[in-house]
């Protein structure tokens, strides 16, 4: 036993939703008897991906003596629940496969410019914002639904930031301004679709650098692995920044990052 974080669920909010479940990544999670309960603590992180997706609070993140967690069994545990097919994200993609995959957006938005932003800075020169005040230039900005062949990933900076931090991050319009920007969940998103449409980005578009803004949770660290891992596959050497958004709101760059120099694409 060892003192760490851990889910804990409180069966008399639960509604038996099953949503936690599905968001739990590890598999600690199980319905039983309608109730949802944690059936491994050594598959349970802590991290609390699963607490956002609960509509009626049962969950929180307690204190305490437990298993550690096993990184290790928690895969090898889903790994077996995919091939059987048994795993409660399988069975909800089935479900939701009844009425047809998900669609992304037929056309990303790329209008003519009418913006203040003058030729060659980047996304501006391909779009409109999308609004009186947003520092927004394209969409979607979701990674999965990004189109590689956009034309405002031309000559652009990109800025690929985790979810949260648009909530976050009191500056964030600070960090959109004049960039493409791609969002992301490195706890929730499966790494290899991410890393194979950025990959697919960087070999399709001559980019001219990467900004990384992820959150202050263990979890979150790994978007700039999937970035790197991107960039590796795609061979091109550009500049990239990483920065970390505090809990408290406050931004701070990433000291043990190295800047890269930028190859022409």
């Amino acid at each position: 036993m060892v003192k760490r974080n851990i889910i804990k669920i409180d069966e008399s909010l639960c509604n038996g939703c099953g949503s936690c479940v599905i968001a739990c990544s590890e598999g600690a999670i199980e319905m039983v008897d309608g109730k949802a309960r944690v059936v491994r603590e050594s598959f349970c992180d802590g991290l609390g991906a699963c607490i956002g997706e609960c509509p009626s609070g049962a969950l929180t993140i307690e204190w305490r003596d437990a298993e550690a967690f096993d990184e290790k069994a928690a895969a090898e545990h889903l790994q077996q629940s995919n091939a059987e097919g048994s795993s409660p994200a399988i069975k909800k993609a089935e479900q939701e496969s009844e009425s047809g995959p998900i669609a992304p957006c037929e056309l990303p938005i790329h209008q003519p410019q009418r913006s203040s932003m003058g030729a060659g800075e980047g996304p501006g020169q391909h779009s409109n914002k999308l609004g009186p005040s947003s520092q927004l230039s394209s969409w979607p900005i979701q990674m999965r639904l990004a189109h590689t062949d956009a034309p405002y990933f031309k000559d652009a900076s990109l800025l690929v930031a985790a979810d949260c931090s648009a909530f976050a991050c009191p500056v964030i319009s600070e960090f959109i301004r004049k960039k493409v920007v791609l969002i992301g969940c490195p706890k929730l998103d499966q790494s290899e679709p991410f890393i194979s449409k950025l990959a697919e980005i960087l070999s399709s578009n001559k980019i001219r650098e990467i900004t990384v803004l992820g959150m202050e949770v263990p979890c979150c660290y790994h978007i700039i692995n999937l970035v790197e891992q991107a960039m590796k596959r795609s061979g091109k050497n550009i500049l990239l920044d990483q920065f970390i958004c505090m809990i408290d709101g406050k931004v701070v760059k990433d000291k043990e990052m190295v800047r890269r120099s930028t190859t022409p694409a």
